[in-house]
């Protein structure tokens, strides 16, 4: 006798919440602190300036990062709380009108009004608060909003993406800091956006281009800043 094997799916929209943080955060530690560095450099600072520009732009950058995702997650989960509670206490008052907005729900996708109402007392009787916030809200498990892995995903890809720019001004003595770190970061922003990409299931070469088209614009004005106030350009 043979037997099927349980089918499963992996869809992208699972990823979206971290991937979303993890993204961010990363281009923002690379963009960012980079063109504080190119900025500083073009205008001429010493090397252990350019080090403290680093390390203090990586770190407010990343409790930034962190809270800003916080926050914002926060609220998020705060509409999706008062719309539970809200649902709850429809579904305890008012279960007819509520039964009949759930099948309305199905009849508007597709069902015929008998099916409808069938599968409308079929999901309530089993579980009528998380068919109401599915299907009526939106709210399912895996978009549901967390915040504290939100602001951490967030701030730990910050951190990893500001770490080029400091191991750039630690290893490289020769001449063209300015040249090097733009390219060095040109390249590891189009690698994030392709990556990114391809873990959300776009494109990798759209990825990597409009990633690239922003980081190149915020390069260039970082050194065309240092350059116009800054004494002693390096390189």
């Amino acid at each position: 006798m043979s037997r099927n094997p349980l089918h499963r799916e992996s869809h992208k929209l699972h990823k979206a919440g971290w991937l979303r943080a993890a993204v961010l955060g990363a281009n923002d530690g690379l963009i960012s602190t980079s063109g504080l560095v190119v900025g500083m450099a073009a205008a001429g600072a010493e090397l252990n300036t350019l080090l403290l520009t680093a390390a203090a732009g990586l770190t407010a950058g990343a409790f930034s990062m962190a809270a800003g995702e916080y926050v914002s997650v926060s609220s998020q989960a705060d509409v999706e709380s008062a719309d539970r509670a809200t649902e709850a206490r429809e579904l305890a008052e008012r279960p007819e009108p509520e039964l009949h907005e759930l099948t309305q729900i199905y009849t508007e996708r597709g069902l015929s009004p008998a099916l409808a109402a069938e599968v409308a007392r079929e999901l309530t009787a089993h579980n009528a608060l998380g068919a109401h916030l599915r299907d009526e809200l939106g709210i399912t498990g895996h978009n549901e909003a967390r915040p504290v892995q939100a602001a951490l995903a967030s701030a730990a890809a910050f951190i990893v993406g500001a770490v080029l720019p400091i191991l750039a001004v630690l290893l490289w003595r020769g001449p063209g800091l300015v040249s090097v770190l733009v390219g060095a970061t040109l390249l590891m922003l189009a690698a994030l956006g392709a990556l990114a990409a391809r873990l959300g299931g776009a494109p990798m070469l759209k990825g990597a281009l409009r990633v690239l088209f922003w980081g190149a614009l915020a390069m260039a004005a970082s050194a065309l800043i240092g350059r116009l106030f800054g004494a002693a350009p390096v390189a």
